[in-house]
């Protein structure tokens, strides 16, 4: 495989417009997945993926394989959504900060038929709610299927960090969706 994607990188930085296409309908899908759970937004999804492989594009010249060209691309995925995390919790910060400690009640939604049952949203939610890195080793983990050697590749972590943050996660999640 890696020689495929050897190969596949070269005709891309060749300029060769058919295996950029190729690059992109054999990663995109999971890629989007993985943004739109990242960032909780289809929407932004749709335009951070596009900068994700705009930034593929440009970097593809690094690209040595030494990794799969999927972990690369999860890398860079990764790193452009943390970026994104990062820089909207400081516009929030930035925000909040200039409103009044006015509280409003808002109103609440009933409690569901069922309270023990979690709900898709309210785990949506509690991932949104955990700290960015514990996010992405959790997602790549959990719902994306990695092992932890490969995690720590995509995010430049080490193995035992992988596995602490997935833990971190899990113990969080566990927590904020207790009845």
């Amino acid at each position: 495989m890696r020689t495929a994607d050897l190969e596949l990188a070269a005709r891309c930085r060749a300029g060769d417009t058919d295996a950029f296409e190729e690059l992109y309908r054999q990663h995109a899908r999971r890629l989007y997945s993985l943004v739109v759970r990242m960032i909780g937004s289809a929407q932004d999804a749709e335009d951070l993926l596009q900068e994700v492989f705009l930034q593929a594009y440009r970097k593809l010249p690094g690209f040595r394989g030494e990794s799969t060209l999927g972990t690369w691309l999860y890398r860079l995925t990764m790193n452009h959504c943390l970026d994104h995390l990062r820089g909207r919790q400081a516009k929030m910060s930035r925000a909040t900060a200039s409103i009044d400690e006015e509280s409003v009640d808002e109103p609440t939604a009933p409690d569901p038929v069922v309270p023990s049952a979690i709900s898709r949203m309210d785990l949506e939610r509690a991932i949104e709610a955990l700290p960015p890195g514990s996010k992405a080793a959790f997602l790549l983990h959990d719902v994306e299927g990695f092992e932890h050697q490969e995690i720590a590749a995509i995010l430049g972590i080490s193995e035992g960090t992988s596995k602490s943050q997935v833990h971190k996660a899990r113990l969080k999640l566990r927590a904020l969706l207790r009845p």
